[in-house]
């Protein structure tokens, strides 16, 4: 079947390609499979070589995966940003897999403190299969960012990334000629939420990025056919800003953390708190800036606010928008979705007056929007903060990290900046989970992500001789009744 891809510069149809049949989902997975074997008998150090050797391919030949990638998603620096990101995560886990798998996915023998005789080690053994469905916001480094520790487990990797950004896979795809081992180990499979589902029937593992409504779908699917499911879902990042912060950094960091990708990111800040005495003057900063940011409209190469990459999106952003004015909201820059050149965009919007009834405070936006709302206490901003259903991640901000710290623990996400704001996006070694409907699963971020691949064999030797049959004969039991 064929499908079309919007650019989302010009709104116009512009991009065809193929979607993958539930058959031909399974015969990629079967082609798959057989290679998983060879791929994983390279061991470690032959895998982490392989992944060098694509890391330097996809390096030589960045330009072309950037302009398919610019056309996906309107915007050019980013898209430079993701495909250089995406050669860094290769030669990160190349480096990091030997040390944490060891040469040959093996564990030290250790003797039992329980019988004398008996010896064990533990054993690495790869899902033979994981799959991989990834969204539209960040399409290279979202089907990569999991795929590739997988591949240095052993694992072979079979991504699905969005129908909407698609354009990307092919010249991505040109770079493996350079890595024939590992193409018989990684492909992608194009379409819509049945080839997911197609690929959640073929896989023994699956990792997905996307919206909670179509994360519980993959967490169901995966749990009737028993494999795991890691989800990475949407959140709803609050900032808590203290009266000791610096008031230009603190705008300069929210405005980062919150309209980077206009807004289009999980981890994007979307509710703004801020402690009353410096309120009023943080808003008049935050707005001024907010005023003077640019959309890159006519010129990719200009501006700071790309366009909406999913059209339906804008409708979303509207809803909210018009929810929170009629409740009460002043808009005091943005506030319009506009459509320039066939694209739809949205200006930086920065929103007082809000409160939690509103959805602009409760549901994720995925938009260049900044609610900001006072406090007076730190308990208070706690208790704002924590109301939601989220927990992906969150910042506080306040005149030095030892003040900031004590609040950041006590608000309920997987990863907190502090004195910043969307570190978790800049940084891959903490190690952080989701919590509430942000997600499940382990973590996707430091050296330890590696193990969601990685099943635990125990392997115990008896040096020995195997106890006989007598000693479960009732007469031997110490005391009896």
């Amino acid at each position: 079947m064929k499908m079309a891809a919007v650019n989302p510069r010009t709104g116009e149809r512009d991009y065809e390609f193929a979607a993958a049949s539930a058959q031909d989902v399974a015969d990629v997975a079967a082609a798959l499979r057989r290679a998983q074997p060879e791929w994983l008998a390279l061991g470690v150090q032959g895998r982490v070589a392989a992944l060098s050797r694509w890391a330097d391919a996809v390096a030589a030949h960045r330009l072309p995966i950037i302009a398919a990638l610019a056309q996906d998603t309107g915007r050019w620096f980013l898209s430079e940003t993701e495909v250089d990101g995406a050669v860094r995560n290769l030669r990160r886990w190349a480096a990091l897999a030997p040390e944490m798998l060891g040469d040959d996915m093996r564990g030290p023998e250790k003797a039992s403190a329980l019988i004398p005789t008996v010896r064990y080690q533990n054993q690495s053994v790869p899902y033979p299969l994981s799959g991989f469905i990834s969204p539209w916001n960040f399409p290279v480094t979202l089907s990569l960012i999991d795929a590739v520790p997988a591949l240095a487990a052993g694992s072979a990797a079979l991504i699905k990334p969005s129908e909407v950004t698609p354009r990307f896979v092919a010249p991505l795809l040109e770079t493996l000629d350079a890595v024939p081992e590992l193409k018989s180990v990684l492909a992608f499979v194009l379409g819509d939420g049945a080839v997911g589902q197609a690929l959640i029937d073929q896989v023994d593992l699956v990792c997905f990025t996307g919206s909670v409504a179509t994360g519980r779908k993959v967490a169901e699917a995966a749990a009737r056919r028993f494999i795991p499911a890691s989800l990475e879902l949407g959140g709803k990042d609050p900032v808590v800003i203290l009266e000791s912060a610096d008031l230009d950094q603190a705008v300069d960091a929210v405005l980062r953390g919150g309209l980077s990708n206009s807004g289009q990111a999980c981890l994007s800040i979307e509710r703004v708190y801020v402690q009353r005495a410096i309120h009023d003057a943080f808003l008049d900063k935050l707005a001024d800036k907010a005023s003077r940011l640019t959309l890159n409209w006519p010129d990719i190469h200009s501006g700071h606010l790309g366009p909406l990459i999913h059209a339906p999106q804008a409708g979303i952003i509207e809803r909210q928008l018009k929810d929170a004015v009629a409740k009460g909201a002043r808009v005091l820059t943005g506030g319009e979705i506009r459509t320039d050149g066939g694209g739809r965009w949205c200006p930086a919007t920065v929103l007082a007056d809000v409160t939690h009834d509103m959805e602009i405070m409760r549901e994720e936006t995925f938009g260049p929007v900044l609610p900001v709302m006072a406090f007076d206490t730190a308990d208070e901003a706690v208790a704002l903060a924590n109301d939601t259903t989220f927990g992906l991640s969150g910042a506080v901000i306040a005149g030095t990290v030892e003040e900031a710290l004590p609040v950041a623990e006590r608000i309920n996400a997987g990863g907190m900046s502090v004195n910043d704001c969307a570190l978790t996006i800049l940084t891959y070694e903490p190690e952080k989970n989701s919590f509430g409907l942000s997600g499940m699963g382990g973590s996707r971020m430091g050296p330890a992500s590696i193990n969601r691949f990685l099943r635990r064999k125990a392997l115990i030797m008896q040096s020995g001789v195997p106890a006989p049959l007598d000693v479960l004969e009732e007469s031997r039991a110490p005391s009896r009744a």
